[in-house]
Formats: C-alpha cells, structure tokens, sequence
C-alpha cells in the first residue's frame, strides 16, 4: 500500500490498533475490556468504530463463528512511521534533531536508553541503517 494511501488513524482508531497489535486478532468484547482498562468507553462506540475501521480498510473481520474476530490491516512499524512523520512535519518544521532534543530534555533518559541512542548514532554514522 502506498503511503499516501494508506488510511491515517485517528486516536481512537489507534487504540483500538494497539490492542490489536498486542494481543492479536481479537472480538470486540476483548478490545472493549481493554480500552476499558484506561478510560470509560461504551461497548456500541468500540464496535461502532471498529466496524468504520473496517469499511476505511484498518481493519478485517473474520464472521464465520459466532463472535467476530477482527485483525489489523495496517502494520504496526509502518503506521508509527507515517504517524511519526505527520507529527515531525506539524510540530518541529520536519527537524529530527529539535525533536530528540525537545523529548531529551523533557524527561530523563535511563542509562540503556542513552546507550541505545549512541549504538543508534553510531549505526546511522556507518551507514548501517
């Protein structure tokens, strides 16, 4: 799927994708209980939407048994990278570098975190990514 035309999820779609990514195809009864774990959200509106999201292609549904299961369409590394550069463009002007910085200085990286990012660094210096 091309990038322009792969369907952008809203935030209520990607928590619904979320879960989905994390515990695998799924009812909407399982969805439900765990959006309902962080927030107040009625039974109708997870179907609702999880039903858009299969008509806007996010999601498929399996009806042959009784309860319906659905999967996701959209993969989870790709929908991050969209998402991510959506936001880089609106928010830093496109600027990789002022996002790091913003996000380092607002809260304190743990050691392997920092050892994570240099292995990165040095990884995307020798031109290994």
């Amino acid at each position: 799927m091309a990038l322009e035309s792969t369907p952008k999820p809203t935030e209520s779609e990607l928590e619904i994708l979320q879960v989905l990514w994390q515990h695998g195809p799924s009812t909407v009864r399982h969805v439900h209980e765990q959006l309902s774990k962080t927030k107040e959200v009625g039974y109708t509106t997870t179907l609702k939407l999880m039903q858009i999201m299969v008509e806007k292609a996010m999601l498929e549904a399996d009806k042959t048994s009784r309860s319906h299961i659905f999967r996701p369409l959209l993969e989870e590394e790709h929908t991050q990278r969209q998402l991510l550069g959506r936001f880089l463009d609106a928010t830093f002007r496109g600027s990789a570098s002022k996002l790091v910085m913003q996000a380092l200085g607002n809260s304190t990286a743990s050691k392997a975190e920092l050892d994570e990012i240099r292995n990165l660094l040095d990884k995307l210096e020798g031109g290994k990514l």
